[in-house]
């Protein structure tokens, strides 16, 4: 897919800066900076850093003793949040990687347990040690809060992540105490499902997180009719799933059209609640404008904005940027846009590339209100209150209303 030049574009964070800045905003957003000192060797082909060139972010040095020690003091002067989990790894300002491939990740968690008394939370595909990730969970009981990324422990996995962990040293990782969560998806027949009973099978304690990859820009081409092959068998595999009766907590990660109409009640009265007159122009991404076009039509203006940014499949308002929205208008005086869209990671009021409202408007011409309601708290909620399978069976798969919704044309 060719680059989109942005019409708008953060000033740059970095310049004349010291490293340490880099670090400290890393810690400001909840994040432990540590660094591989190189791009993520695992490649991973279905990643969604593979095109970040959407936002500044800077390559740092592998993480030495000495910025792990910066990192412990900064976090031990921070007030404890039980409810707070702090995530290892920057992944805002710096690159993602795998960082259980650092040969210290294990003895910096460790280390983080025993100085403070904060939590955290951490994502890898399986390169950690065992036991001593299972004696750390066993000795620290509801301080790691760990989410494994299986992906699949199918036929597809070599295909999709051929310098991953084996399937082996996956199930030994996944017996134990240790693993909080297990992500994987639908690919074909009988691979999720199939995958949902090899884990339960090993660890009924930890939730089955699973649904279907979206394809965003930067992804090849093989990989994405792949995760769209997955969204086909979507339903079977979720019933095949539902049938079985697993005692594990079974979460499903649906697409934006599949959340929008699970939630399509409190879209509609989170809209009734703004207040909105007729003439008030309001963003959104194709799922929730479909939602409104169905059950509030004319009730304003709803200005449909595509994830021009992300690319690929992507369809969220949550996601979206002002450049994309700077793509969309045309004789527009004011915009209505969901505070959800300015709570990135780049700082309160900025979108994802770290755009600001007011960036926005001196580029445009185009004024800004923020919907103060439609914030992440919100969206979050409605993201993860219908995320049970159970739910996307019943209220989706085995719903007569959505094939209406799905065949309903977004331009009628």
């Amino acid at each position: 897919m060719a680059t989109i030049i942005p019409i708008l574009k953060a000033p740059p964070v970095f310049k004349n800066k010291d490293y340490r800045d880099v670090l400290i905003r890393e810690l400001e957003g909840g994040k432990i900076p540590i660094s591989l000192g190189k791009t993520c060797p695992v490649k991973c082909e279905f990643c969604y850093e593979i095109d970040h060139s959407y936002r500044e972010t800077l390559d740092p040095p592998k993480t030495t003793d000495e910025d792990w020690k910066f990192i412990i003091d900064y976090l031990n002067k921070k007030p404890t949040d039980p409810m707070q989990f702090w995530c290892l790894g920057g992944n805002e300002y710096m690159e993602w990687t795998d960082l259980f491939l650092h040969p210290k990740a294990m003895e910096w968690v460790e280390d983080f347990l025993t100085s403070t008394d904060k939590n955290i939370t951490f994502f890898t595909v399986g390169y950690v040690q065992v036991p001593k990730i299972h004696q750390l969970a066993a000795k620290y009981p509801g301080r790691i809060n760990f989410e494994l990324s299986v992906i699949t422990l199918g036929d597809y996995r070599q295909r999709l992540m051929p310098h991953a962990p084996s399937v082996k040293h996956l199930m030994k990782v996944l017996d134990g105490p240790a693993v909080s969560s297990a992500n994987f998806y639908s690919f074909d027949v009988h691979t999720m499902s199939k995958d949902a009973q090899a884990i339960s099978a090993v660890n009924q304690k930890c939730v089955l997180w699973m649904g279907c990859l979206t394809p965003v820009k930067g992804i090849k081409e093989p990989t994405a009719d792949l995760m769209r092959q997955g969204r086909k068998y979507l339903p079977d595999e979720a019933r095949r799933l539902y049938d079985l009766g697993l005692p594990n907590v079974q979460t499903i990660q649906t697409e934006a059209p599949i959340t929008a109409f699970m939630n399509r009640k409190r879209i509609v009265s989170a809209f009734d609640s703004l207040e909105l007159e007729k003439k008030d122009t309001v963003v959104m991404a194709k799922s929730v404008y479909k939602i409104l076009n169905m059950y509030r039509k004319n009730r304003a203006r709803f200005l449909m904005v595509p994830n021009a940014t992300l690319g690929g499949d992507s369809d969220c308002s949550v996601l979206l940027t002002f450049d994309d929205i700077a793509r969309s208008v045309t004789t527009q005086k004011r915009i209505h846009v969901p505070k959800c869209m300015m709570q990135s990671g780049r700082g309160l009021y900025t979108d994802i590339g770290g755009v600001s409202p007011e960036q926005f408007t001196r580029k445009t011409g185009v004024k800004v209100s923020v919907l103060h309601k439609i914030d992440t708290r919100f969206a979050n909620r409605l993201l993860w209150r219908n995320c049970l399978v159970k739910n996307y069976v019943e209220d989706y798969v085995s719903n007569p209303l959505v094939q209406s919704y799905e065949n309903y044309s977004i331009t009628a």
